[in-house]
């Protein structure tokens, strides 16, 4: 049902994490400037590089599977591409983003010939390669952006980007590089494409409160969904007229969220589990389950109550009991498709602030948890 890992001596959190395409390996960032890379052996974890080109903490991981380069971003203003050398050792080339504050995200195109990174410049770098002079270099998206990207999601046509930040707005970019590209194709959210057009703007409150924490397009790219500091989870769908649903929560604040299908979100945060949602007809979401059922044993085979007036007879309090109900015990912090495709997850990975790493086979949980399917 659920894997649970822990890496080496890492006590810390984990602050992001990527899979490479065989999900033999992963990278991840132990809440400082470094990134690790274990390669995974039946159930054991074996370190085999250390990223360490960054000299503050590094805020963004993601791993191109087909080419098989990672990308890295810090609060160090930096963004670095990796490849592997003949001895399998990895190493860095700088990447040219022009920016004066850090870099908070990063993600690479489905095509992987660009990335675009989020930063506190209040703009977005969309980076790619200029062969003629054998580096990476960026073109600037910045209006009407008026605070920090925290968070950045591609389209699946390689070309439009939903941006999240903390003024409290989504916006869907065009990210179109003529260098590199042919003419895109218009879609739902527009027809025009020249880089930084604005296709749509959500606000998600109108009273303020509430920055977005993550940004996801499905996987026909037709819908998209956010999640904000004031534990919501949000839709708008650009067949529908982009009509923002909104749906607050009674958990603390979700920090990840990603499609598992065209019609299922999965979203996680501060409260310390995966929770499921899924589309209505009208476009609203709506909770489905809890991906974590775990319960804390009774101790001693005492009932809650039978424990209460034992506690309250002997006026004590007990306070020797930490753990959380849940197999998180901190914050979820990054949220990861593992095996599947994108229209169809089948396992998804979860790092959090405990510094475990949890991966979810979702097709044995819609059979073990109650009322949970998966359209």
């Amino acid at each position: 049902m659920t894997e649970i890992h822990r890496f080496g001596n890492i006590v810390s959190p984990i602050t992001c994490h990527a899979w490479n395409k065989d999900r033999t390996q992963i990278a991840l960032s132990p809440n400082n400037h470094e990134v690790h890379i274990y390669h995974r052996s039946g159930s054991e974890w074996k370190l085999l590089d250390t990223l360490n080109q960054h000299d503050l903490r590094v805020m963004g991981i993601d791993w191109a599977p087909n080419t098989n380069r990672i990308v890295t971003c810090a609060a160090d203003r930096n963004a670095y591409v990796w490849t592997q050398d003949k001895e399998n050792k990895w190493k860095p080339t700088l990447v040219l983003l022009r920016i004066n504050r850090a870099a908070t995200c990063v993600k690479w195109s489905p095509l992987e010939n660009k990335f675009a990174v989020g930063s506190g410049a209040r703009l977005i770098s969309v980076c790619y390669f200029e062969s003629e002079n054998d580096w990476w270099v960026s073109k600037h998206i910045k209006k009407p952006i008026r605070s920090t990207v925290t968070c950045l999601d591609w389209h699946p046509n390689n070309v439009l980007l939903a941006a999240g930040s903390t003024d409290f707005k989504v916006r869907v970019f065009s990210a179109y590089i003529k260098d590199i590209e042919k003419t895109p194709e218009a879609t739902p959210w527009g027809s025009k494409m020249p880089l930084g057009q604005l296709m749509v703007e959500f606000v998600n409150s109108e009273g303020g409160g509430g920055w977005v924490h993550s940004v996801s397009f499905c996987p026909d790219g037709n819908k998209v969904c956010w999640v904000a500091h004031d534990s919501s989870i949000n839709m708008a769908d650009a067949t529908a007229g982009s009509v923002v649903h909104k749906l607050r929560t009674e958990y603390l604040p979700f920090l990840s969220c990603t499609w598992i299908n065209n019609k299922s979100v999965i979203a996680a945060g501060h409260s310390c589990i995966p929770i499921m949602y899924s589309v209505d007809g009208n476009g609203q979401p709506i909770f489905v389950a809890k991906l974590d059922a775990s319960q804390k044993k009774e101790s001693g085979g005492l009932s809650a109550m039978r424990m209460f007036h034992s506690l309250d007879k002997q006026a004590r309090v007990e306070t020797s009991d930490t753990n959380l109900d849940s197999i998180h015990q901190n914050a979820i912090t990054c949220l990861c498709i593992h095996s599947g495709t994108r229209e169809k997850v089948l396992k998804i990975s979860t790092s959090g602030a405990d510094g475990q790493l949890v991966i979810w086979d979702l097709n044995t949980l819609e059979r073990s948890i109650q009322n949970m399917r998966i359209d």
